[in-house]
């Protein structure tokens, strides 16, 4: 396959010394670019009460005002300004105007307890804190170097939108501007106790992805973006916030995972670009074969039938037929307006994936990590390949495989103008990702075709390795299970030492059943007269997928949990407990 050369950014050679003159521009520069563009088209957009709109003149006018009242405050180039909330247009809002001010924006996890969110205020010292009303009356108690303000309108004199400076002009003037190769964001990924690893992004690393992943995904000022997913994470901040203003698009924040109010937001938000993880995917995706389900087996077969005539017609031809066949249930499903579903955040099975193209949904996977700002890899609409994560960007970064085994797998490493600056104050933890001629190591197993295309298998540090020297990835084995998440909510894999002699690893895994299998079982969970049942249940799944594994992927063990285990913002486990 040839790769067709395009050039999404072309043009910007428009505004190229006159509104910035590096080689990509600052967020802002690139935001007041969007609104010379698109000023009267929506920019943010909440349901409350009723549905709110601002505009990108009315956004750009409340960003100057609290730039403009944060510089009089004290804020100056390079100082850092945290925000933690829900999704919302005030924490768009606050997050532009630190970098209008010239300062580092330091989103916080909303989920965190209050400990956790005083452990990385410490760390990143800032000079204000914007944090949501839940939250609000506790920062405002403690004893703190930095101020408090609110993101909400029920604290009306902290409030972003009610911050006015006395002469706004005078202190617009007077903001020095942050360059190219200056810090935008710190991005806590880990270490909420103890010593916090902070990813330092600069305006060169979030600009340049941003547009360089548009390579492989055309994205339009027509489209309409859903904030479902917790906007402090990298992925949602650059796939969704930041995606959508460098096209002049439209961003709803969605405000809650309640399935009914996001359906309910996915319909009357007409979306047009939905992103998620594999563990939202999987539940939108079993709620409606569940509806299918129940039409009966005739209905049923008939449709399984269309729907592999779809795919087989969207592959050949690259045409998509199941839009039309399928127009009925996607409406159902909120899912009509739909144009593009991306998964991102860990690998979705090739099931999974399938499904929703056979259903008439153009739906792809992408890849990255919040070091590389994140995305990397995506899978390009008209030519997707359901094993693959997507697709990376040459000739605007490199790839490669580190040590590659007899089959191409090893570490998946990147060089490009994505990758981070480093860990804030930890310049031992930066070496230990970078190689000596600069190429950062991501942690990621995978391999790499002839097209450029990356299949990943799993993280470098979960692989077990089992009695006959095989390598095995707990991921793939997760994947395998993606299609019975009815019936079983989390599934975590690992190894456990079978023999301490050889110190051989067998496969075990470990289940929290869903609340369905329960319910389908007509038992209540932690009670003596559910447990054989559930076992028997659960244990019969374990087995048909088994069949579908090469023998030594097979899991050996199986332990019933009782509660869940800790999952990070992007749905996936936290191994640390598990292990």
């Amino acid at each position: 396959m040839k790769l067709i050369e395009r050039s999404p950014w072309a043009f910007l050679d428009s505004w190229r010394g006159k509104t910035f003159t590096g080689e990509w521009p600052t967020l802002p520069e690139m935001f007041s670019i969007t609104v010379e563009r698109y000023g009267s088209r929506p920019c943010f957009t909440v349901f409350e009460s009723e549905r709110i709109t601002l505009t990108y003149n009315e956004a750009l006018a409340k960003v100057k005002t609290l730039a403009a009242w944060l510089h009089e405050n004290g804020v100056k180039k390079g100082d850092h300004v945290a925000v933690s909330g829900k999704n919302s247009p005030e924490w768009a809002v606050t997050y532009l105007a630190t970098l209008y001010a010239g300062a580092v924006v330091i989103p916080i996890d909303y989920g965190l307890h209050d400990h956790e969110i005083e452990n990385l205020l410490k760390a990143s010292d800032p000079a204000y804190f914007f944090v949501d009303e839940e939250k609000h009356e506790h920062f405002v108690s403690l004893k703190s170097s930095w101020k408090v303000m609110s993101l909400s309108k029920k604290d009306p004199g902290a409030y972003p939108y009610n911050l006015q400076p006395k002469n706004l002009e005078a202190a617009l003037s007077s903001i020095v501007p942050a360059g190219e190769e200056d810090l935008a964001a710190i991005m806590f990924t880990s270490g909420t106790t103890g010593t916090p690893k902070g990813v330092m992004l600069t305006h060169r690393n979030l600009v340049s992805d941003c547009y360089i992943a548009q390579s492989n995904l055309s994205i339009y000022a027509t489209d309409v973006f859903y904030a479902l997913l917790p906007i402090h994470h990298s992925y949602t901040m650059l796939a969704v916030f930041i995606e959508a203003i460098s096209v002049g698009a439209e961003v709803v924040f969605g405000k809650s995972m309640a399935v009914s109010r996001m359906l309910k937001e996915l319909r009357e938000g007409k979306i047009t670009m939905l992103l998620g993880v594999p563990l939202l995917f999987n539940k939108l995706l079993a709620g409606i074969m569940k509806g299918i389900k129940d039409k009966g087996p005739v209905v049923y077969g008939l449709m399984k039938f269309l729907m592999g005539v779809s795919y087989l017609v969207k592959k050949i031809t690259g045409k998509n037929p199941g839009k039309k066949i399928f127009h009925a249930v996607l409406d159902k499903a909120s899912l009509a307006t739909l144009r593009i579903a991306i998964s991102g955040g860990g690998p979705l099975a090739a099931s999974v994936f399938r499904v929703y193209n056979e259903l008439g949904i153009d739906f792809i996977q992408g890849y990255g990590l919040t070091e590389t700002s994140p995305i990397v890899a995506l899978n390009p609409v008209e030519n997707f390949k359901i094993d693959s994560v997507g697709r990376y960007f040459p000739p605007h970064m490199e790839m490669k495989i580190l040590d590659p085994d007899e089959n191409g797998v090893g570490e998946v490493a990147i060089k490009g103008p994505m990758v981070m600056k480093g860990y804030y104050k930890m310049p031992e933890a930066t070496a230990d990702v970078f190689t000596d001629d600069g190429w950062f190591k991501t942690g990621d197993l995978g391999r790499l075709d002839d097209e450029h295309y990356l299949y990943l298998c799993g993280r470098a540090k979960n692989m077990i390795v089992t009695e006959g020297g095989k390598n095995v990835y707990p991921e793939e084995i997760e994947n395998a299970f993606q299609l019975y998440y009815n019936d079983i909510e989390q599934i975590t894999v690992r190894g456990y030492l079978m023999d301490a002699e050889t110190k051989s690893e067998g496969i075990e895994a470990l289940v929290y059943p869903a609340d369905d299998l329960l319910k389908r079982l007509n038992v209540m969970r932690g009670t003596p007269e559910a447990e054989d049942p559930v076992r028997t249940a659960v244990d019969d799944i374990v087995e048909r997928v088994n069949k579908g594994l090469q023998p030594y992927q097979r899991i050996s063990k199986t332990t019933l949990i009782p509660e869940p285990l800790e999952m990070t913002t992007t749905r996936k486990v936290k191994r640390a407990y598990s292990n």
